[in-house]
């Protein structure tokens, strides 16, 4: 199958390429950029957040495209017109059948930009009279992810003795494994699945239960230091004027939100065996 993927060059996109590709399909990666890819993809250079692409050719699209930071970029462009493009490329194409990444948690009404332009993106695909089908992932661990190490790494490898801990730190999460989005896209498009569906990992943690997990696979023993929230409602808005701020305005309300999902009934038929954090954290958090 043709596939027209959207966010191919990123941290999802690539392993779902690589199975793609594994897999006997042909995915055809739109970035702005050239690119060195896998033998077998199709580069075509393009702004999905400036321009309708030409998806001739294609069978199937998929769109992985999205940020945590707004550098350069918005979240209303990569998140919403972005889909808006591939939408009306998909209808000028006659492509049907569609794969949207959105976001566990996406709502109008929450206060965090990421949160509000995913939903918005998610009424857009839901609203397209196509086929499609939204997967809502939690936090996604691998080599190269932004949350376990840069965040929660950054917090447990500062010179300071002790590690920082927001409020309490009970907030819950589910992440799941970078390798098995990748796959639960892959399935879903060669079962034809359709909906929405939440994607999660196998166990919840509190956010202290992270970093602890985190202190651990680094061989770092520091006390927490918890910081109240109300001070942290303060000192946030200001540190995010910051070029380099370890922790947006927009990261903070949604870390406060927690991420987490029970594991759905139809995710255990494509995802069989999900990877626990504790398997994959040492093979490459470093300090």
């Amino acid at each position: 199958m043709r596939v027209f993927v959207v966010g191919g060059t990123g941290f999802v996109g690539r392993h779902l390429v690589a199975l793609l590709l594994k897999r006997g399909h042909t995915p055809i990666v739109l970035s702005r950029k050239p690119r060195e890819l896998s033998p077998g993809a199709v580069f075509v250079q393009g702004d999905i957040t400036r321009e309708v692409p030409d998806l001739s050719g294609a069978e199937a699209a998929i769109y992985l495209a999205g940020i945590i930071r707004e550098r350069g970029q918005g979240f209303q462009a990569v998140h919403v017109e972005g889909v808006r493009n591939l939408l009306e490329g998909m209808r000028r194409a006659g492509v049907r059948r569609l794969l949207h990444m959105s976001a566990l948690g996406a709502r109008r009404g929450t206060g965090s930009r990421y949160f509000e332009t995913k939903a918005e993106a998610e009424e857009l695909v839901q609203a397209s009279g196509l086929d499609w089908t939204i997967l809502r992932p939690s936090l996604i661990f691998g080599p190269g992810d932004e949350f376990f190490g840069g965040v929660l790494k950054g917090l447990v490898c500062t010179p300071l003795p002790f590690v920082p801990l927001i409020g309490d730190g009970s907030f819950p999460f589910r992440p799941v494994y970078v390798g098995d989005v990748a796959l639960v896209f892959a399935e879903a498009l060669e079962r034809g699945v359709l909906g929405r569906l939440d994607l999660v990992g196998p166990k919840e943690y509190t956010f202290r239960e992270l970093l602890e997990l985190v202190m651990k696979t680094l061989g770092r023993k520091k006390p927490f230091l918890p910081i109240p929230l109300f001070l942290m409602d303060l000192l946030v808005p200001l540190l995010s004027l910051l070029p380099f701020a370890p922790l947006t305005l927009d990261q903070y309300r949604m870390l406060k939100e927690g991420n987490t999902a029970p594991f759905p009934e139809a995710l255990k038929d494509l995802l069989p065996n999900p990877k626990p954090l504790e398997e994959v954290l040492p093979q490459y958090l470093r300090c």
